[in-house]
């Protein structure tokens, strides 16, 4: 089976405001709106997503959120439904990142529920999974991603969109990375789990890989059989240094 056509995404996190984000898009579409071998989107603050909207109009670069909240209205503050990302532009979202999982509590249930919202309303749920370094070096890597893969799949009754991203906890943000060997090991029980779930059209759902990747690393991560992109951090708020790593999965 071929793998997915590669996907880099940018998570700016709180980083950018609305012209910091038009005058990157700007500068990104220059440097790879011509590549189309390797799928790009950049994922801003929700203050700068009308502007980096604007800025990409046009554009094979998509557009996507941070966060979402499962519900289509109501009276919950500072929440952002799905249907207002739509109208923004977006056509992705990051759910369940370990920052959102671990410094504001968001369980497994809450994520799964958040992902079912973002697929019915037509986003693309770009998943995050990962364990801590407690939990790694205990051996319970595939317990804690099975656990919180189990809990998103048993929302959906198909893969549709669905994007995939491990992110090992103690990786992100640290500047250390996982091996190549260790993220394929984790991606290939990931496409297992996916596989069980929906057989061949889960093995055709993208995972990416996430964790302190950069220009110096992207490379060999990418190689990897059952890596399909990265979801990268502080590297793709400069961007000469996101560009390079769009040009690393160009090669691999």
């Amino acid at each position: 089976m071929n793998k997915p056509t590669p996907l880099i995404a940018g998570n700016w996190k709180m980083n950018k405001t609305p012209q910091e984000a038009a005058d990157f898009c700007g500068q990104l579409r220059a440097k790879c709106e011509s590549d189309r071998a390797v799928t790009v989107a950049v994922y801003p603050p929700f203050v700068a997503l009308s502007a980096a909207a604007q800025a990409l109009r046009g554009s094979s670069i998509r557009l996507g959120a941070q966060n979402v909240y499962p519900a289509a209205s109501g009276a919950f503050t500072g929440e952002t439904s799905a249907q207002m990302l739509l109208t923004v532009g977006c056509t992705s979202v990051i759910i369940g990142h370990s920052e959102r999982r671990h410094l504001l509590g968001e369980t497994d249930g809450f994520c799964a529920e958040k992902v079912e919202m973002a697929a019915q309303a037509g986003l693309e749920p770009v998943f995050c999974v990962g364990e801590t370094l407690d939990e790694r070096k205990s051996g319970h890597t595939e317990r804690v991603v099975g656990r919180q893969m189990e809990a998103m799949l048993s929302r959906l009754s198909a893969p549709g969109k669905l994007v995939v991203a491990y992110e090992p906890v103690w990786a992100i943000g640290t500047g250390v990375t996982a091996s190549p060997q260790q993220a394929q090991e984790v991606h290939a029980f990931i496409r297992g789990v996916l596989g069980r779930k929906w057989n061949d059209l889960g093995m055709k759902v993208p995972i990416l890989y996430g964790g302190s990747v950069k220009p110096d690393n992207a490379r060999e991560l990418l190689s990897q059989s059952d890596v399909n992109g990265a979801l990268v951090g502080g590297a793709s708020l400069d961007v000469d240094s996101f560009v390079n790593i769009v040009k690393a999965a160009k090669e691999c």
